[in-house]
């Protein structure tokens, strides 16, 4: 799970940095119009501008989520975003429920539906299932007949008939969910400041769902008789009916401006601080914009969206600090008031109201959540590393990264081995060289003196830091042979020479090996008795993340482990835990029986099998002591991992989540 919402994060980023820019044509509207953004045409223009991006959030998450939630991030994913959005933003329109409900007048239609189309939580749900249909549908072939909506045609088609369905509940659930929301809004608001920062909490807490609408009709509009933005801008003649209280009218709003203008400005600057060296100059570009259009306009979502599923502890975190501005600001009775947001046009708008109590004071309690911001965020950050923009290693190498001169006796993993070896800082920080069937297990003096980007561009698939001591770097089946050189150099007490790294070559699509039979398919049934799911399930970052391949796992119910495919044995690695094989086709598969099982020293495996013996699907591989495993304390699912993922065109998986046999089909590979 934490995986795939770091993903959807990273997908997010991508309609998130058109919003700063929009953001900004918005206030600047504001500004020039003296708060009217229709005041003249050059007014008018730039709002629409703004606002074409602005008003169409959830169709942006729908296809950001959609093309980068899908595999191979095709166009054909971006399509199914866009169909699985207009299903329920048609389907559940006021117009479509009048009529299928048979109302003589669009008023009488329950007020939750007229939010379905502006809602971001609509959004990201078509984003999910669109890229979903795409995983799972993209390679599927049909009958003959219908062969023209065989593979990505078809995502389309099943994108739209899911969001048919989910339309079906929302339907139901939906008005519930708005009414729920409304009562919970006219309860707190009899809270006086404590309710204020109730509200400030949950309308920041609800924006990842788009249900913050509910909620801000009930405080800032006359849906229970608070109408605190009309009663405000209404100005004297709101005070002159009485419907305006100074001091009190506005409780709902200020609070919003010391967050806007000064504290979440001062958490992007926390933020790119936290970032890596070699990211800090994108992530300070990605802040400032997003930092600047929250002090100008008040629009925040470029900045919250940058941070929210990504680490979203700090969210909450942000959350709580929005409820305290409001609480502050209600209990000390500083008001101000906005007609777009809480940012600098509306603040100084706001001085010409006679309805604003003091609302200077909102500038000095904004540098007090400045303050509460930069060292809040800065802490939670550190202290629970959260991968906030900028934090996640970059694939580039510095430039004065050191290494260890090669020469021309070294093979190639000696020459990764040296890399590593500086990059993880020497002899002087190792402890402890060993490693498993795919990646090195090291334990070093401080993990946090390794060179990430350094490791990665010797090579690695991967990089596991588990603790201050102990990392693992993943390889590959080749590992041991790294380890061998790695240990060579450690026992030699190899120097490290400060040297200037090799220009990188441009990437390259890795060759096919010669020996691939090209367009058959291998079919690779379930390798045991139990339940088949998606390697991105298994409780191991290496394979889960697919550093050495893509595949799947089966969570046995016995200890009977047959062959997955047809082939010949090429590996059986000296604690039995794992064994490799090549296909008829030329795929090379890893099966892998357990998670971290290479510490049992084969204790729970007896082989059945030998290096270069030809093999059929079924046969028996291994049979494994399934109590024995979980009695030392470690995981039974059995994986099987394709490793040359670049001779595979595509891959067709079947019966994912489901109870299986050994002889069900769980994957078709298809070779280029």
């Amino acid at each position: 799970m934490k995986n795939y919402l770091q993903r959807m994060g990273r997908s997010l980023m991508l309609p998130v940095a058109v919003l700063p820019a929009a953001a900004i044509l918005m206030g600047i509207a504001n500004w020039v119009g003296n708060g009217d953004s229709n005041a003249n045409v050059f007014t008018i223009f730039l709002a629409a501008g703004g606002g074409a991006i602005l008003n169409n959030l959830p169709l942006l998450f729908a296809v950001g989520l959609a093309l980068g939630m899908s595999k191979d991030q095709d166009g054909a994913a971006a399509l199914a975003g866009l169909v699985a959005f207009l299903v329920p933003k048609t389907i559940l329109a006021p117009a479509s429920i009048q009529a299928m409900q048979g109302l003589s007048d669009i008023a009488k239609v329950n007020p939750a539906f007229g939010k379905i189309e502006g809602n971001v939580l609509i959004g990201i749900i078509a984003g999910l299932i669109a890229a979903a249909m795409y995983n799972r549908f993209h390679n599927v072939k049909l009958p003959m007949a219908l062969s023209f909506f065989s593979g990505k045609r078809l995502v389309p088609i099943m994108a739209a008939t899911a969001m048919m369905v989910v339309s079906a509940i929302l339907y139901f659930v939906w008005p519930a969910v708005f009414t729920v929301l409304v009562l919970f809004g006219e309860a707190i608001s009899k809270l006086g400041w404590v309710g204020a920062g109730l509200y400030g909490f949950f309308n920041r807490l609800l924006i990842p769902t788009g249900l913050h609408h509910a909620l801000n009709s009930v405080f800032w509009f006359d849906v229970a008789n608070i109408n605190d933005i009309g009663n405000f801008l209404g100005g004297a003649k709101s005070l002159a009916n009485g419907t305006a209280v100074i001091g009190k009218t506005g409780m709902y709003q200020a609070g919003f401006f010391p967050v806007m203008m000064f504290g979440l400005p001062a958490g992007a600057y926390a933020i790119y601080k936290n970032a890596r060296p070699e990211r800090r100059k994108a992530t300070a570009s990605l802040m400032l914009a997003a930092g600047f259009a929250s002090f100008f306009t008040g629009v925040t979502e470029p900045l919250e969206f940058s941070f929210m599923f990504v680490a979203w502890p700090l969210y909450v975190l942000h959350a709580a600090f929005t409820g305290i501005s409001l609480a502050v600001a209600a209990f000390f009775h500083w008001t101000a008031g906005f007609a777009f947001s809480a940012g600098l046009v509306d603040y100084v708008l706001s001085l010409k109201n006679p309805v604003a109590n003091q609302p200077l004071m909102l500038l000095v309690e904004g540098l007090v959540m400045a303050v509460i911001y930069y060292f809040g965020f800065n802490f939670a950050i550190k202290k629970f590393n959260l991968m906030t923009p900028g934090r996640e290693a970059d694939d580039a190498v510095d430039e004065d990264t050191a290494g260890v001169e090669t020469d021309a006796a070294d093979d190639k993993f000696m020459v990764q081995a040296k890399r590593i070896y500086a990059a993880i800082g020497g002899k002087d920080n190792i402890k402890v060289i060993d490693n498993c069937t795919t990646r090195l297990r090291l334990q070093l003096e401080d993990t946090a003196n390794v060179n990430q980007p350094a490791i990665k561009a010797a090579g690695a698939a991967g990089i596991n830091v588990l603790d201050k001591t102990n990392i693992q770097i993943i390889i590959g089946t080749e590992v041991q042979f790294v380890a061998d050189a790695l240990k060579e150099l450690y026992n030699h007490n190899t120097p490290i020479a400060t040297s200037a790294p090799e220009p990188a070559a441009a990437p390259v699509e890795a060759p096919v090996n010669s020996d691939i039979n090209s367009g058959e398919t291998d079919v690779f049934y379930a390798v045991a008795n139990g339940e088949l799911i998606d390697i991105e399930n298994v409780d191991d970052p290496t394979f889960a993340q697919k550093m050495l391949g893509d595949g799947y796992a089966v969570v046995p119910t016995d200890g009977k482990i047959v062959a997955p495919v047809d082939g010949t044995i090429m590996t059986i690695f000296p604690t039995k835990h794992a064994i490799g094989i090549k296909t008829t086709n030329g795929l090379e598969a890893l099966v892998h029986m357990g998670i971290d099982t290479v510490e049992l020293n084969g204790a729970p495996f007896e082989v059945a099998v030998e290096e270069g013996q030809t093999i059929k699907h079924g046969d028996l591989l291994a049979t494994a002591d399934l109590d024995q495993i979980v009695a030392a304390g470690k995981q039974t699912a059995m994986m099987v991992i394709i490793t040359n993922m670049p001779a595979v065109a595509y891959m067709k998986f079947n019966n994912m989540g489901q109870s299986v046999q050994a002889d069900t089909v769980a994957v078709k590979a298809t070779t280029k």
